[in-house]
């Protein structure tokens, strides 16, 4: 179905027509074909995108605007062909905003010590760029792949790696950089934990069901909070595009992760605010990650009305 795009009238041997559609399709003879002929379309589709002739090189980037979203439902569809599907996979990164950087072309670019290809999902280009999640790895000169295709984050569940370097999405599940992070930075990210912990606990009583967690971040930098889903949970961007669709979605709470260094964070260990300003400032801490994530309010009148009443203070 990925290759829909492509008509044309094949010339084959007998085919057996004394039977239904269905079996015919099974068929051994109609199973060749159809393998054959997906092969001979990526192995075009990988002769344009990596010629050097640049006429070549248009005719892929006119292709890709076009069909790389129907490309990308080959990596679920067709796993006998998913390698080669992978490598004509274009995206934008941060460092780049054309979409036209290849996993190939981010392993060549990847810094010392780097072991796996980091990427994140967003509904545009501007909310991948802005997303408080990017922070430590802007900080960190490392490169991150964006993808903002609606069909995304669907066909990465399928797509766990490329050319045995493991896929990561930053949003999910906790940083891990590896060789990238230092021994004072390991040690001041325990300390932030411990002295922290009051008002991490506090967080979470005040957001009681809205949260799965309430943690102290390593991978902010500017921002205050920003939301986490767990390793193997429907991102915000997967779980609305599901509820357009008419699906049934599980019940998914994300992990609200803090940053210690930021004005306002220090703001709720350090002030004496009654338990009811506390509660409202966490509440709009949350709505605001909840925000900067492509997320949707269920209330955006009582997001308003908290606002106000602390900017009133």
């Amino acid at each position: 179905m990925y290759l829909r795009f492509v008509k044309g009238v094949i010339d084959s041997a007998d085919l057996p027509l004394n039977v239904s559609r269905e079996l015919l399709q099974e068929s051994r003879d109609v199973k060749s074909i159809r393998d054959g002929n997906a092969r001979r379309i990526l192995t075009l589709l990988a002769s344009l995108a990596n010629s050097e002739d640049s006429d070549k090189q248009e005719k892929f980037a006119q292709f890709y605007a076009e069909f790389g979203d129907v490309i990308k439902e080959g990596v679920g569809e067709d796993m006998g062909n998913q390698e080669r599907i992978a490598k004509l996979l274009r995206y934008a990164t941060s460092t780049q905003d054309s979409v036209t950087t290849s996993f190939e072309d981010y392993k060549a670019r990847m810094k010392e010590g780097q072991k796996a290809i980091y990427y994140l999902t967003a509904d545009n280009l501007a909310a991948a760029k802005n997303s408080p999640q990017l922070e430590l790895f802007k900080k960190k000169g490392i490169e991150v792949v964006l993808m903002t295709s609606r069909v995304d984050e669907w066909a990465m569940n399928f797509l766990t790696s490329f050319d045995e370097t493991p896929l990561q999405n930053i949003a999910k599940g906790a940083v891990d950089l590896g060789d990238l992070q230092d021994e004072a930075e390991k040690a001041e990210a325990e300390k932030a934990q411990e002295t922290m912990k009051p008002v991490v606990d506090k967080l979470k009583a005040a957001l009681g069901e809205r949260a799965k967690d309430v943690k102290v971040s390593t991978r902010l930098v500017d921002s205050p909070a920003c939301l986490v889903v767990g390793e193997g949970e429907l991102s915000p961007q997967m779980i609305q595009m599901l509820k357009q669709m008419g699906q049934d979605v599980p019940e998914s709470k994300p992990t609200l992760e803090v940053n210690p260094d930021h004005p306002l964070i220090k703001k709720l260990e350090t002030s004496e605010q009654s338990d009811v300003d506390f509660d409202k400032l966490a509440q709009v801490i949350f709505d605001q990650a909840l925000l900067a994530d492509g997320g949707q309010l269920d209330d955006p009148a009582a997001y308003l009305k908290r606002v106000n009443e602390l900017l009133m203070r």
